[in-house]
């Protein structure tokens, strides 16, 4: 297949497009590089060589998108790019409806006036539901945003359904939980896993807000991958959880991370972040059922695999 990633130097856009890559599929990345590194793509040299792999320096909200379409077949879009930070969402709410739901729609848009029949959105497994009655939540629960993310991210949505009905392009969202794995930013201001990481590595103490009891839905990478791939054929119409279903606090994470690490310097506290969630774990069993998908990495494996890649890799 001739696929287009957006946000594809991004951390789980990279680990996606190395995939896809050595499945024999063409790739285009588009990516402004706010966020992405052009280094995460260094992998893709063969391709490249092979005319597989092209890379597109724009902004998903600018006219120039239109280059990675014109000229070429492209038969999916898989689309990661985003404002993805919460605390930013709240502080910035229109540069987060700009990026997330102008930007979505400048995509999809350009997609179907170009041809491509297959849209894979991506959306906030944690920030559309708000915080829910039960857990884990389910894609019939009620979706009630508390940050301007949430809202910009269901908003997003609907656009994705209307041009669905009205222009016939098969679409399918995943919901992801809280990815975590290699290429993460340690020194950005979300992503914990990576930031306790990053700090110990450098010897500094970790900052957790709130009480440390709040819990998050932490899911591999690899597996979030595997979800975009199974995506590519399956799901038409479908809007899906993609976690493992399982609570962990912030504080237990700490410990694992610090055991991991043989780390026994305590956590700092401070004050909770506005717009940030108490309680989230997604069940993904329709997930299962529509695209043959489940969560294959526990909680330690995967976090000692994410240790090992930063112990090798990071770098200020």
């Amino acid at each position: 297949m001739r696929i287009v990633v957006t946000g594809g130097a991004g951390f789980i856009g990279s680990n996606l497009v190395d995939t896809l890559l050595r499945e024999g599929h063409a790739v285009t990345v588009v990516d402004n590089l706010s966020t992405g590194k052009f280094e995460n793509l260094l992998n893709v040299k063969d391709a490249a060589k092979e005319n597989r792999f092209n890379f597109l320096h724009v902004d998903i909200r600018d006219d120039a998108l239109v280059a990675a379409f014109k000229g070429k077949e492209q038969d999916a879009v898989i689309h990661l790019a985003a404002q993805p930070d919460v605390r930013v969402s709240v502080k910035n709410p229109v540069l987060d409806a700009d990026v997330n739901v102008l930007g979505t729609l400048n995509v999809i848009q350009t997609a179907v006036e170009n041809g491509v029949k297959r849209f894979i959105n991506t959306s906030s497994g944690g920030c559309v539901y708000g915080e829910p009655d039960s857990i884990p939540v389910s894609e019939d629960a009620p979706r009630h945003p508390d940050s301007p993310y949430g809202v910009s991210k269901q908003v997003a949505e609907e656009y994705i359904r209307y041009y669905e009905r009205s222009r016939g392009i098969s679409c399918c969202t995943l919901a992801l939980a809280n990815v975590y794995g290699p290429r993460q930013n340690a020194f950005g201001e979300a992503g914990v896993v990576a930031i306790f990481i990053g700090r110990i590595l450098a010897g500094e103490e970790c900052v957790i807000y709130g009480d440390g009891e709040q819990t998050r839905d932490f899911v591999y990478v690899d597996d979030v991958i595997d979800a975009y791939r199974a995506a590519l054929t399956s799901g038409d119409g479908e809007f899906l959880n993609i976690g493992t279903g399982v609570e962990t606090s912030v504080n237990a994470l700490y410990r694992e991370i610090a055991e991991i690490m043989d780390w026994d310097l305590p956590p700092a506290y401070a004050a909770a972040r506005e717009g940030e969630l108490e309680h989230i774990a997604l069940d993904a069993a329709k997930a299962a059922r529509v695209l043959g998908w489940k969560p294959a990495t526990p909680l330690r494996e995967g976090l000692e695999r994410t240790v090992e890649w930063y112990r090798q890799n990071l770098r200020r």
